[in-house]
């Protein structure tokens, strides 16, 4: 494990603790979702990649640095490299994790890599979560979170000022995802995304992040063009893709987050079975014709 920030005394251990899959985020997650489904309820099994929102952390105000993720040096190396990208990661479902049910989780860091990339300087943290109900292991996970340095100024360009709040526009109300195509073994939808969304899926996941809601911040110092999606919300959407279309019996999910999808972007998800691997259903979100962010849909035994 190179480069582990042992210059600073950290060395990563596991952290445990006890939760409840709460259900308020659960329903928070559907309301968002407005996808006419039956409101989930205790002792139903979460789908796939809702444990994101039943069993969100909260960490303490103070606990909190200046990008709102909370200072590094704890769980999480002391990474100096200021942007934070959702790079990817597994998950193995095992077990169903019924909602109301009390949960065992154990997170460590497994991994972290530097390395100088085109833009710069980069690090790769890698993290392990293990979920267990009583003595059973339900899911296990694997998170990548990519570090990155600023980027570039022009020394001759003043310092950015902050940016104007974003154009207040009439937003005719509507669900993030429109099916606008159905197949055999898949279709395709397309997403909205607006502040409000961003918002209420940053209070479902306890995500305090600054990109996604504080506009000033995103553009000014993070230098992105605009708020920046979730990148958990841009895979769960796949996931939901995927279930929307009667999709069961998932194993595992592989997910990387390719590149950034800005809020208001229009984008397009695509669902199909993959011919090369029986069991397997492959899901991407477009925009610009790039693709944002891809899914891999392991199913049966």
């Amino acid at each position: 494990m190179g480069g582990t920030g042992a210059a600073h005394g950290w060395r990563p251990h596991v952290v445990t603790d006890e939760a409840v899959a709460e259900a308020a985020p659960v329903a928070a997650f559907q309301a968002l979702l407005d996808d006419g489904l039956p409101l989930l309820r205790a002792g139903d099994p979460l789908p796939p990649l809702w444990h994101w929102l039943a069993l969100p952390i909260w960490p303490r105000s103070s606990a909190l640095g200046a990008d709102g993720h909370p200072r590094r040096g704890g769980f999480l190396p002391p990474i100096e490299l200021p942007r934070r990208m959702f790079a990817g990661g597994e998950i193995i479902l095992h077990a169903p994790i019924p909602i109301g049910s009390s949960v065992r989780r154990g997170a460590e860091v497994i991994g972290v890599e530097h390395k100088q990339g085109r833009s710069g300087a980069l690090a790769v943290v890698t993290t392990r979560t293990r979920l267990h109900v009583g003595d059973t292991l339900c899911l296990e996970e694997r998170q990548d979170l990519i570090y990155r340095s600023a980027p570039p100024r022009d020394p001759d360009v003043p310092p950015a000022q902050p940016a104007p709040p974003m154009p207040v526009e009439p937003v005719v109300p509507a669900a993030p995802l429109e099916k606008v195509a159905e197949h055999d073994g898949g279709g395709e939808w397309v997403l909205r995304t607006d502040p409000t969304l961003l918002m209420r899926f940053s209070a479902a996941t306890a995500n305090p992040h600054r990109i996604h809601y504080d506009w000033p911040y995103a553009t000014g110092v993070e230098g992105y063009p605009g708020l920046v999606v979730q990148g958990p919300l841009m895979t769960l959407l796949l996931a939901e893709a995927a279930r929307l279309s009667g999709l069961a019996d998932v194993r595992s999910l592989t997910h990387r987050n390719v590149a950034p999808l800005f809020c208001g972007d229009p984008g397009r998800l695509y669902l199909a079975a993959d011919p090369d691997a029986p069991g397997t259903h492959l899901a991407h979100l477009v925009s610009a014709e790039t693709v944002r962010t891809s899914l891999s849909i392991a199913t049966g035994s």
